[in-house]
């Protein structure tokens, strides 16, 4: 554990890792701070809040695929600084627009859009940035700290966020918010490279030429789209799941907040426990453990089917939140490793988008399903996708036989997995020199 901390060390890792974890605390304030400036609205309401959600979601889908090619055409450390730049002056002129009282429909959506879009700019970036950062050996290691950072984040961000609005109102908790992501900006701007680490290929290429050439790696993955597009009907699940139904049914058979507040706890422990499990696990197989770390959300959805105590669906809960913490460290390390740095940003931009993209629909039809075949017909028939599609994507063989070295895979079949190609991701250079980001 030693050995895997010293990364901290690192003063480029450390500024990114310092950077990450303020910008998330900022991250897990935003949604309490502007639900309730929105509800605080003359004519704020529920209705109100999902325009204003959506409008964020929106952008951030629309300008996904264009950050990851702008990741891969500039310094990615350099777009993390304008995106974070970005995302504080927006959430800055929500704070003063309901500081004033001047806040309005029409206000926070086009500042919310701008927030979603720096957000789509900072992702691939800063899912890609960390094999600049340190040795291959312990990319993972970095992952797992970052995860970790940004799952204490959320539970201290989250309680934050309710002290901030109760005491001082929701406009002086965007503007903590806002600081956050200016703050994150700074630190990140103290990031000193060595060498030609971090300047992109000179490319001619023009950005519809570049994301068909993003999508051509992606897509020639097979062991890549099959493990998105199980993640993007786990997360349908997740969404119907955990985000819709489950409170209501922690109102109906959990004790009502309280319940749901002590089974979230729980999960949020098991974020953190995963991401702390997570520097130490190596899996000679990263992509099959991810898959099989997602079968860790069944016994949280059959527990709510059942109705069971709050006990046992909090102890359920944080089984899942372990397993979450894993599939995402391990997942993300194996792309990292596998793909090609020069494309990695665009690479992690369609797996964001692939991911998601079908999120807003789970949102969309899990109450309309609910109604009509009981609550507890679709956490089970959730269950059982999630089952079912975990043993579709494991009979892929390029998923089962992923190494989590890609010199282990020279040799191997070229095409549609390609591992062997991934050796050039990382340069010598950068395995071994400290400064490099």
């Amino acid at each position: 554990m030693r050995a895997d901390l010293s990364i901290l060390r690192d003063r480029s890792f450390l500024l990114l890792f310092s950077a990450r974890s303020v910008s998330l605390l900022g991250d897990a304030i935003a949604p309490v701070a502007l639900a309730f400036a929105v509800l605080g609205m003359p004519d704020g309401s529920g209705s109100t809040l999902g325009i204003v959600a959506a409008a964020r979601i929106a952008a951030q889908v629309a300008f996904l695929l264009y950050g990851g090619v702008l990741a891969d055409r500039l310094p990615r450390h350099r777009v993390m600084v304008g995106a974070d730049l970005t995302a504080g002056l927006a959430q800055g002129a929500v704070a003063v627009l309901v500081l004033t009282g001047t806040d309005s429909l029409a206000g926070l959506v086009v500042l919310s859009m701008v927030s979603g879009a720096a957000s789509a700019l900072f992702t691939p970036a800063s899912r890609s940035v960390t094999v600049r950062l340190v040795p291959a050996e312990k990319i993972q290691s970095a992952n797992a700290l970052v995860q970790l950072s940004m799952n204490a984040g959320s539970i201290g961000g989250a309680a934050l966020a309710g002290v901030l609005v109760v005491l001082l109102g929701a406009g002086w908790a965007l503007v903590v918010d806002a600081a956050t992501f200016l703050v994150s900006a700074v630190l990140l701007a103290g990031v000193r490279l060595t060498g030609t680490a971090d300047q992109p290929s000179p490319t001619e290429e023009g950005i519809f030429s570049q994301l068909r050439h993003g999508w051509r790696e992606f897509t020639e993955r097979t062991w890549l789209w099959a493990a998105v597009a199980q993640l993007a009907l786990v997360n349908v699940c997740i969404g119907a799941g955990f985000i819709v139904l489950g409170p209501v049914e922690a109102e109906a058979h959990l004790g009502g907040a309280s319940g749901w507040a002590a089974v979230l706890t729980a999960q949020a422990v098991g974020f953190v426990a995963g991401s702390l499990l997570a520097i130490r696990l190596r899996p000679r197989r990263p992509l099959r453990a991810a898959v099989l770390f997602t079968l860790g959300i069944v016994p949280s959805l059959v527990a709510l089917a059942c109705a069971a105590p709050v006990a046992v669906t909090a102890c359920a809960m944080f089984v899942t939140g372990l397993c979450m913490s894993l599939n995402d460290v391990t997942f993300l390390t194996a792309l990292q490793k596998h793909v090609p740095e020069e494309s990695m940003s665009r690479v992690m931009s369609y797996d964001a988008f692939g991911s998601f993209v079908f999120l807003p629909l789970g949102l969309a039809v899990a109450a309309p399903i609910a109604d009509r075949v009981g609550s507890g017909a679709v956490f089970l028939g959730a269950a059982c996708l999630v089952a079912a599609t975990a043993g579709v994507v494991l009979a892929v063989p390029g998923v089962r036989t992923l190494p989590s070295e890609p010199q282990a895979a020279a040799g191997a079949e070229a095409g549609a997995d390609r591992p062997q190609q991934a050796s050039a991701a990382v340069p010598a250079s950068v395995r071994t020199t400290k400064e490099d980001q």
